[in-house]
């Protein structure tokens, strides 16, 4: 078999839900298609031919699966850090709408997203399901500098045409026209792919549900089937989100996205706390996945994801910063803030009641699971090869330097080291990063 390269070292990657594998010292065999074509272990090193160039990874360096983020508001990096305090809907309202508008200068668009792009990747994340703008050209630019800037980018045309609940100065002008900016946009993305070797995907985007006319939810479910593309939206996300579409449909939101025909295997919802087992029965069906956001959650969810519950009714989960409700762009930041919320979801946080009925059971998830959420469910999430470290994946790839975390034993177990990337990794200790075989970002 050929490969163009191999990378010799030692790399941690999801086994399972909650296990993870060391593989320590093993050589990764890379094909021109970017992706991993053989792992070998120690001794079949001499398997590789001569020919090929080995790259060993230094002493203490390590391997890790580039991550995966399942949520992000492209335009909104520009006010990470902004007004958190706010409820939901003022928070919108307020700050990110005015904001998103802006998104119609396409030069201010084209500034903040190679911004955007670039501090991901540095953070080692090399794919990212994007909700741009409901501007079809600042849109599609988002897409060109993921595929110019090396990162697999799923990137949406955010749908918002309900005169009723959006803002004069930021919806589209017209369902029809919000449907024909659509599968502009689904189309032209398509045509981009073909020159990109990551890939870069066309996501149908309805904002959520409050935000669009029944007429342009069943038309973005026609344009998902006909060009069988990914579907991204908000789903339960608060008591204020999840109860409008009750009030509206009388039924949660999960079904109201299934009649409208937004829920399929490519479907990511994001946030979903509020989902009930009936809910999450039709996500399991259809094949849909949630993007959970912890930091996102604390701010403007109103309560905390019960991941080990709904990973018990086989659901597929992965992690998403929610920038810029989230204001970290950080998927490490988020897999330590999972472990803790869930840590706080079982023991419960009001302290005037009895331990026995102040939290949720079982519901404390470990480092290792909140890891398989940012890489392996990630790639399950999105049904694409990506996210583990193993033969007929896509090599998407960080190298992570530990010389300057406190390691002082030499002894010391992988496992340790592993749990030690997770909770103290910054981007200055992300070395390199390889989407699909290539170096995207070198420290």
């Amino acid at each position: 078999m050929e490969y163009t390269h191999v990378l010799r070292g030692t790399a941690f990657t999801s086994r399972s839900l909650k296990e993870v594998a060391v593989l320590k010292d093993h050589l990764f065999c890379i094909d021109e298609q970017g992706m991993i074509a053989k792992v070998l272990r120690p001794e079949e090193a001499h398997l590789v031919d001569a020919d090929i160039p080995i790259t060993t990874l230094p002493e203490g360096q390590f391997l890790l699966p580039g991550f995966i983020d399942l949520h992000v508001h492209a335009p909104q990096w520009a006010q990470s850090g902004t007004a958190l305090d706010l409820p939901l809907y003022d928070w919108l309202n307020t700050y990110t709408f005015p904001l998103e508008a802006k998104f119609s200068d396409v030069d201010f668009a084209e500034k903040v997203y190679t911004h955007l792009v670039d501090t991901l990747l540095a953070n080692g994340t090399t794919t990212v399901l994007y909700f741009a703008s409901i501007h079809k050209e600042a849109s599609y630019k988002l897409a060109e500098i993921c595929a110019k800037r090396g990162q697999r980018g799923l990137v949406g045309k955010v749908v918002m045409d309900d005169a009723q609940e959006n803002p004069d100065f930021y919806r589209d002008a017209s369902t029809a026209e919000a449907l024909q900016d659509t599968e502009e946009f689904i189309v032209a993305v398509k045509e981009l792919a073909k020159s990109v070797k990551q890939g870069v995907y066309p996501v149908v985007t309805p904002r959520f549900i409050p935000s669009c006319t029944d007429e342009a939810l069943q038309g973005l479910g026609e344009l998902a089937k006909k060009y069988d593309t990914h579907v991204q939206s908000h789903c339960s996300e608060s008591d204020w989100a999840h109860g409008f579409v009750k009030d509206r449909f009388q039924k949660n939101d999960a079904s109201a996205l299934h009649d409208f025909g937004l829920l399929r295997d490519k479907s990511v919802m994001a946030h979903s706390n509020f989902l009930e087992d009936a809910d999450a029965d039709l996500f399991a069906e259809t094949g849909t996945a949630i993007a959970h956001c912890p930091i996102s959650n604390a701010y403007f969810a109103n309560s905390v994801l019960p991941v080990a519950h709904l990973h018990e009714k086989n659901m597929e989960i992965g992690l998403g910063t929610d920038v810029s409700g989230g204001f970290s762009p950080s998927l490490y930041d988020n897999i330590r803030q999972a472990v803790m919320a869930s840590r706080m979801l079982e023991d419960g946080v009001n302290p005037d009641l009895a331990p026995h009925v102040r939290g949720r059971q079982d519901s404390r998830i470990t480092v290792n699971e909140a890891f398989y959420l940012a890489t392996a469910g990630g790639g399950e999430s999105l049904s694409l090869p990506i996210g583990r470290l193993e033969e007929g994946y896509c090599f998407d790839a960080q190298v992570i330097d530990t010389t300057s975390l406190p390691i002082f034993d030499a002894t010391e177990p992988l496992e340790d080291i592993f749990q030690k990337i997770l909770y103290l990794t910054r981007p200055e200790h992300i070395q390199q990063v390889f989407v699909q075989g290539e170096c995207v970002h070198k420290k």
